[in-house]
C-alpha cells in the first residue's frame, strides 16, 4: 500500500508539473544568446562575413599567374592567296609563254645568219621545222611545272582550326594589386565590425525590452496589490454602512477607486502581454510563446554597481565602439583606393607565355595537319596622354578620404558627448533610486498609520484612499527608479563599447 501511494504522489506531480514545463523561464543572459542566434540581420552580417573572406583570398590569386585556353573553329568563303590571279595565270601559263619566247628567239637568229650566209636556206628551214616539232612538248612541260608552283602556293584555308593555351604573369602593375588587396583586407575588418555593432545594438534592444516586461510585471503586482487594498476597504466602508456608521457617498467613492483599481490592473496586464509580444520577436521565439522572466518575481531588482567617473576609459572608446572602427575603416578603404586610381595610370608590366596549334600548318606550307608553336614575352603598357583624367581622379578620391576623416571626428565628439550625457543620467537615476526608496518608507508608514486610524474610527475612508494612493505612487515610483538604474547603466556601457 505504501508503495502504492509513492507511485501515486509522483504521477500527481508529474501531472501538475506538465503546465508548468510548457511555460518556458529564461534569464536575461537566456535572452541575449537567442536574439544573437536568431536575429536575421545578424545572421545576414555573418553571410557578409563569409562573403567578405571570398573576396579577400580572390584578391590574393591577383599575384599568381594565369592560365587561360581558347579553343575555335572557322569557315572562310575564301581561301587565302599567297599568289595573286595575274601571277597565277603566268605560271600555269609559263611553257606556252617560254617556248613564244624561244621560239621568236630561234626564228630571228636564224634569219640573221641566212642574211650573213652563214646558212643555207635549206638548213634553215630543216632547224625550223625541228624548232616547232619540239616547241610543243616543251610548253607542255613549260605548262605543267608552273601547275606545280601554283599549287604548291595553294592555303586550302577554308575550314581554320585553332587553339591556344596562354599564361600571363603579373611583374608591375603600379600598386594596384596591393591596393586591392589591402582593400580586401579592410573589408573584413569592416565586415566584422559591423557584425559587433549589430551584435550590441541587438543585446541593447534586448536588455531594454526585458527590463521594460521584469518593470510592467512589478507595476501588474502593484496593480494587484493595490487593487486588493481597496477592494478590502470597500468591503470594510459597506460593512459600515450597513451598520450605519459610514454614509453612502462614502461608499460610492471607494467604488469609484475599485473600479480605477480594476482599470489599472487591466491595463498594465495589456501592456505586459504587448511587451513579451516583443521580447519573443527579439529573440526569435514565435510571438505566442508563454515565457517567464526570472526577475519578474524580484521584489527588489539587483542594481549592479556604479561605473565611477574616474574609471570610466575614454582613451580606449575608439577601439571599443564598432561605429569609430567601421569609420576608420572607411578612411583606410578610401586612402588605399586613391592608390589604386593612382595605378591605373602608371606603367604596368607582364609577362606572357603559352602555346599555339592550328590547322592548317602555316608554318609548314599550310599542311592539312595540327602544329604548334610555343612563344614568350613581355607585355608593357605606358600611358602617355589621358587629358589629365587621372589627376582628377585621384583628387576626387584624396576628398572623399578627408570626409570620411571628418565624419570620424565629428562622430568622436558625438560619442564623447552622449557618454557623458550616460554617466549624468546614472547618477541622476541612482538619486532617484535614493529619494524613491525615502519616499516609500514614508508612504508604507503613512499608510499603515491611515488603516490604523480607520481601525480606531479617527480617520475615515477618504484619508485611507489617499494613503493608499500615495502608497501606490512611492511603489510606482521606486519600480521606476530601479528600471531607470538598470537602463542608463546598459546606456553607459553601450556608449562605452562595452556591452556583450
Amino acid at each position: 500500500m505504501r508503495k502504492i501511494s509513492i507511485a501515486f504522489t509522483l504521477a500527481i506531480i508529474l501531472c501538475t508539473s506538465l503546465p508548468a514545463g510548457a511555460q518556458r523561464v529564461l534569464s536575461l543572459d537566456s535572452c541575449r544568446a537567442l536574439a544573437l542566434r536568431n536575429n536575421k540581420q545578424l545572421n545576414a552580417t555573418r553571410l557578409k562575413q563569409d562573403v567578405a573572406l571570398n573576396v579577400r583570398k580572390a584578391a590574393r590569386t591577383k599575384y599568381l599567374p594565369k592560365v587561360d585556353a581558347v579553343g575555335g573553329y572557322e569557315y572562310f568563303s575564301k581561301e587565302i592567296s599567297l599568289l595573286s590571279k595575274d601571277q597565277q595565270s603566268t605560271l600555269n601559263n609559263l611553257g606556252t609563254t617560254m617556248g613564244t619566247t624561244l621560239g621568236s628567239g630561234l626564228t630571228s637568229a636564224i634569219t640573221g645568219l641566212v642574211q650573213q650566209g652563214a646558212m643555207s636556206m635549206q638548213t634553215a628551214q630543216e632547224l625550223g621545222n625541228l624548232a616547232n616539232t619540239m616547241a610543243t612538248p616543251l610548253a607542255q612541260a613549260g605548262n605543267a611545272l608552273g601547275q606545280t608552283i601554283t599549287d604548291a602556293f595553294h592555303t586550302n584555308t577554308h575550314h581554320v582550326f585553332a587553339a591556344s593555351v596562354m599564361v600571363r604573369q603579373p611583374i608591375y602593375m603600379g600598386g594596384a594589386i596591393t591596393a586591392a588587396n589591402r582593400i580586401a583586407d579592410i573589408n573584413e575588418q569592416l565586415v566584422s565590425n559591423e557584425l559587433q555593432g549589430m551584435s550590441q545594438n541587438t543585446i541593447f534592444n534586448i536588455d531594454n525590452t526585458y527590463w521594460t516586461v521584469v518593470s510592467l510585471r512589478q507595476k501588474q503586482k502593484l496593480a494587484q496589490s493595490y487593487y486588493d487594498l481597496v477592494k478590502k476597504l470597500d468591503d470594510d466602508v459597506h460593512k459600515m454602512i450597513n451598520e450605519g456608521v459610514a454614509t453612502r457617498a462614502e461608499g460610492l467613492k471607494v467604488d469609484v477607486k475599485v473600479n480605477e483599481a480594476e482599470m489599472q490592473v487591466t491595463q498594465v496586464e495589456d501592456g505586459l502581454t504587448l511587451a513579451k509580444m516583443l521580447l519573443c520577436q527579439l529573440c526569435g521565439l514565435p510571438v505566442g510563446e508563454n515565457i517567464q522572466l526570472i526577475d519578474e518575481n524580484n521584489d527588489n531588482i539587483a542594481v549592479e554597481g556604479l561605473v565611477a567617473s574616474d574609471t570610466i576609459d575614454r582613451a580606449n572608446v575608439a577601439t571599443n565602439r564598432a561605429e569609430l572602427r567601421m569609420l576608420q575603416n572607411t578612411i583606410d578603404i578610401s586612402k588605399q583606393t586613391t592608390k589604386l586610381t593612382r595605378a591605373l595610370y602608371l606603367p604596368q608590366v607582364a609577362l606572357t607565355g603559352g602555346y599555339l596549334l592550328s590547322n592548317p600548318n602555316t608554318f609548314n606550307g599550310f599542311q592539312r595537319r595540327f602544329s604548334g608553336v610555343w612563344n614568350v614575352g613581355v607585355m608593357v603598357r605606358v600611358p602617355i596622354w589621358n587629358w589629365f583624367e587621372g589627376e582628377y581622379k585621384v583628387r576626387a578620391s584624396k576628398a572623399a578620404t578627408l570626409i570620411a576623416e571628418m565624419e570620424l571626428s565629428d562622430a568622436k565628439e558625438k560619442i564623447d558627448l552622449q557618454i557623458s550625457q550616460s554617466e549624468f543620467k546614472v547618477n541622476e537615476a541612482t538619486k532617484k533610486l535614493t529619494m524613491a526608496n525615502k519616499n516609500l518608507a514614508s508612504a508604507e508608514e503613512n499608510l499603515r498609520c491611515a488603516n490604523v486610524g480607520f481601525r480606531e474610527g479617527v480617520m475615515d475612508a477618504t484619508d485611507v484612499m489617499a494613503a493608499q494612493t500615495a502608497w501606490q505612487m512611492a511603489q510606482s515610483q521606486k519600480i521606476d527608479a530601479e528600471i531607470d538604474v538598470k537602463l542608463s547603466q546598459v546606456n553607459l556601457k553601450k556608449a562605452l563599447g562595452k556591452l556583450q
